[in-house]
């Protein structure tokens, strides 16, 4: 009975202790959380000098496995693949680097962040790792930027994964695109409770986050608010009035789509428009899954990535 009593005891501390964290400290424990993440997915922050620039980026898998490159999207960061690294570093050497403009890669207004632009510094990312060749993957934006790569870089690649990605416009008109077109930007937050709803508009099923760890996201978007919004709408400009449709027949890389039947952002008609266009393209639809099927159904995308990559 008295061990008992000791070990309610503990508890009740244990359980006193992280509220208060959680309440006074929230972004130690959130980089707590967050460092857990990454050791669950065997993944190391490092860091590289790429020209001008320091790139910090992710990494795990044996050091001699082929590289696989993973792109994060607008508004995310290299974390955002550390749900995925799990089923990915047992023979890949995956690398996800922060994008310039995003994470604690530069954050400089005055840079250019187009899509090209965006690509040749990925080549430069790939020559200071000295990679020459590599898988790449690219969720929205950074799905964007592996295309424009695709193209640009054809030589350079082993094989394209394109999860969500922008670039293209099918058939049918996203939310994101109808709220763009009248001048708005849906993925800008205004409060901190108004995270919760661009995580339902991103994913179709978002996990509830906390209202202190909504309150870090919403600080972090403030303090970069006009630099995310000159990307959001450069972004726009690349992907609705110069879409990269009429040059898929170019890509040569051997390409495995993976897309979210309910993603709001950009509208799974796309995947038409990609597979039609990309020689011997494949692809793969989740349902019940929006914007991001690396977080949302990770152990399934995954399964249907490495049944691709063991082709190449």
């Amino acid at each position: 009975m008295e061990a008992f009593k000791i070990f309610l005891t503990v508890l009740g501390i244990l359980v006193v202790s992280f509220i208060a964290v959680y309440v006074l400290f929230p972004r130690s424990l959130f980089s707590f959380l967050r460092n857990a993440l990454r050791r669950k997915g065997k993944l190391t922050e490092k860091s590289i000098k790429v020209g001008d620039l320091v790139w910090p980026y992710l990494e795990g898998g044996p050091s001699d496995g082929e590289p696989l490159l993973l792109l994060h999207g607008f508004g995310g960061d290299k974390d955002n693949w550390a749900m995925y690294a799990p089923e990915m570093v047992g023979k890949y050497r995956l690398i996800a680097p922060d994008l310039p403009g995003f994470g604690d890669n530069i954050r400089d207004i005055g840079r250019d962040y187009d899509m090209i632009t965006q690509a040749r510094l990925v080549r430069d990312f790939l020559d200071a790792m000295g990679i020459e060749k590599c898988h790449i993957g690219g969720n929205s934006m950074g799905g964007f930027v592996a295309l424009r790569f695709a193209l640009d870089y054809p030589d350079r690649l082993l094989s394209m994964t394109l999860f969500n990605n922008a670039g293209v416009v099918g058939a049918d008109e996203s939310e994101l695109q109808k709220e763009a077109q009248a001048g708005k930007n849906p993925l800008e937050i205004h409060s901190a409770d108004d995270v919760k709803r661009m995580l339902a508009f991103v994913a179709h099923k978002p996990m509830k986050v906390p209202g202190q760890f909504r309150k870090i996201f919403y600080e972090d978007f403030a303090a970069h608010r006009d630099l995310l919004d000159k990307i959001f709408w450069t972004l726009v400009e690349d992907g609705t009035v110069k879409p990269l449709n009429d040059q898929l027949g170019q890509v040569k890389a051997p390409t495995l789509i993976i897309w979210g039947r309910h993603d709001q952002l950009i509208d799974v008609s796309c995947v038409d428009v990609l597979e039609d266009g990309i020689p011997n393209a494949e692809s793969v639809i989740f349902e019940d899954v929006g914007h991001v099927p690396m977080i949302e159904n990770p152990k399934a995308t995954a399964a249907k990535h490495l049944e691709f990559l063991a082709k190449y």
